[in-house]
């Protein structure tokens, strides 16, 4: 298994495609730098979204800053604690699984290639490999990792969009070839952001939280063990941290 569960409280690459890597930059320039109406720059159809960009009629689960789209085969698992605050989100389908995190950037640049490069260091400093490799949004970077249960296949994919980034973790069949889960890919292709109007630290986790209508029930949570999260377990970076 990819997880545990117990019950609680709580070198340089090919030409790829390069549309999806530059919609979201494009749209940040429109929103931030020009000071132009988003619907100037063209709707969007294909996310992860923005919250403005959303497509209406789509069932999701409503996790604040993150909204996940319901996926037949896809178990939404998450961490919680008894606030109420989700830690950690793991999507499950099939031997798959893809685990989400949704962070601040800034509002004319993007931020993966230099989260990415962290985590590689970090990777190499605890005597991993790791290869960079072209993916569907940009250069991915994939490893294999040793777990409790073994050694593990992981794949780690970054995009960015408007003053936010979206950096998933596959794991699993998925994490070496991605035509094992694509109803995973799915998920991640129909995310939706609401990054919010406040300033935050750049790479600064925005927040979780489970839904009004669970956390008024009395409903237990399930507990995940964490998947492997070089990046977060890295050394703060020297440099001054930004504000968006």
């Amino acid at each position: 298994m990819i997880f545990s569960r117990s019950r609680g409280s709580g070198g340089r690459h090919h030409k790829v495609d390069e549309s999806r890597r530059a919609r979201h930059a494009a749209r940040r320039r429109t929103y931030d730098e020009f000071g132009a109406d988003p619907d100037e720059a063209g709707p969007v159809t294909d996310g992860p979204f923005d919250i403005v960009d959303a497509p209406e009629g789509v069932e999701r689960l409503d996790l604040g800053s993150l909204q996940i789209p319901a996926v037949p085969g896809v178990e939404v698992r998450v961490q919680a604690d008894p606030e109420g605050q989700v830690q950690q989100v793991v999507l499950v389908a099939g031997d798959s699984a893809l685990q989400l995190g949704v962070f601040a950037a800034p509002r004319t640049e993007g931020i993966w290639d230099e989260v990415r490069e962290d985590i590689r260091k970090q990777l190499f400093n605890d005597g991993v490999a790791a290869e960079e490799v072209d993916g569907a949004y940009g250069v991915e970077l994939r490893s294999r990792v040793r777990t409790p249960e073994g050694l593990t296949d992981i794949r780690f994919v970054g995009i960015d969009g408007p003053r936010w980034m979206v950096r998933g973790v596959y794991q699993g069949p998925a994490a070496v070839d991605p035509t094992q889960s694509k109803e995973l890919a799915e998920c991640l292709r129909g995310l939706v952001v609401d990054r919010g109007t406040e300033a935050m630290p750049v790479r600064e986790p925005l927040a979780l939280r489970l839904p009004r209508e669970i956390t008024d029930q009395e409903t237990e949570t399930e507990t995940i063990q964490p998947a492997p999260e070089p990046e977060t377990r890295a050394k703060p970076s020297p440099r001054p941290r930004r504000r968006d």
